[in-house]
């Protein structure tokens, strides 16, 4: 039993010189149950005090952490956004060129004056040599006309070569004409192949 002095005077030493009556007062075992019981409660009302305020102060980090991911998450859905419409306006432009440069691979010049600019500039740079007749057959060009030498019809054949316009100049047929007696003549014909441009 424990006993707590209220009058505030010192407790003699000496247990028999003692006042026989002083006030006390009596609060029960210590190791009676129900102090047990109330310790206990009160060391789990602390602990979870504690684990609220510390599981608290996590929430709140988290939620904090949760809105700035979000707005993090705005911005970047704002950028790939924009990267996506970007790359659709590349995808685009990329299909219109590749459309452009299909064209141009397939286009044959067909142009009718580049072409007989290009076949009147080589024949005049050829010497001894005369066109008579050409047919555009679509894909060919057969060449007619005369020439004072085998020689000439091959620098010719070899003039549309350099143009880069033709490509696999055949010679159909050269001979002699019979009906020019004044100088030798050979008429010639010629089939040349258009280049792509």
């Amino acid at each position: 039993m424990i006993r707590i002095n209220l009058l505030g005077t010192p407790k003699p030493k000496n247990r028999r010189s003692a006042s026989p009556s002083a006030p006390a007062i009596e609060i029960g075992d210590v190791g009676s149950p129900m102090v047990k019981v109330l310790v206990a409660v009160l060391l789990a009302a602390g602990v979870n005090g504690f684990e609220w305020y510390h599981l608290n102060n996590q929430a709140k980090n988290i939620a904090t952490k949760m809105a700035t991911a979000e707005q993090e998450n705005r911005e970047l859905a704002d950028v790939k956004s924009k990267y996506l419409e970007r790359q659709k306006q590349a995808d685009n432009y990329k299909r219109r060129v590749d459309v452009i440069d299909q064209l141009r691979a397939a286009q044959v010049n067909a142009s009718p004056v580049d072409l007989l600019n290009t076949i009147g500039d080589t024949i005049n740079g050829t010497e001894a040599v005369w066109l008579s007749t050409m047919k555009d057959t679509g894909a060919n060009i057969d060449i007619q006309g005369m020439a004072l030498s085998t020689d000439a019809v091959a620098n010719l054949i070899s003039n549309l070569q350099k143009t880069g316009y033709f490509k696999n100049i055949e010679i159909k047929e050269t001979y002699q004409d019979e009906q020019v007696k004044t100088m030798q003549a050979f008429q010639f014909t010629l089939t040349c192949e258009k280049g792509k441009s």
